[in-house]
């Protein structure tokens, strides 16, 4: 540790004054209107996003007997807990017509342990994981 004042990270009034120039001096890069089109790479980067995965949305609606993984996993956003099931006991156990997303919640409910008392706040946030 120092004994440095503060006062030192601070530039001096030349300093901000040579600094306020050079910035009046830099043409500003137009902004652009409120309805005009957002750029390509703008989109190009939220499509490139895999959380954009259109595929891994719909895997969560799908049925059990549509999914061809051997081993669905999905994890819990709060409690970093993993859980993993195989297909085919997954669908022993809740049905061939089960839900996954249904499945994944109670897969996680069963073994929760972020418990406070109140609805709002039990329980688990899955996050479905490919394996």
């Amino acid at each position: 540790m120092t004994d440095r004042p503060a006062s030192w990270r601070m530039p001096t009034p030349k300093q901000m004054e040579k600094l306020a120039a050079e910035a009046a001096r830099r043409p500003a890069p137009p902004a652009p209107a409120p309805d005009a089109p957002l750029p390509a790479e703008y989109w190009e980067s939220v499509l490139k996003d895999p959380r954009a995965d259109a595929a891994d949305a719909q895997m969560r609606q799908r049925r059990l007997s549509e999914i061809r993984r051997h081993v669905l996993r999905v994890a819990c956003r709060r409690c970093e807990r993993i859980v993993e099931i195989q297909t085919a006991d997954a669908v022993r156990l809740y049905g061939r017509d089960a839900i996954w997303k249904d499945v994944a919640q109670r897969l996680l409910d069963n073994t929760c342990r972020q418990r406070t008392g109140r609805h709002e706040e039990d329980g688990c946030w899955p996050a479905f994981e490919a394996p």
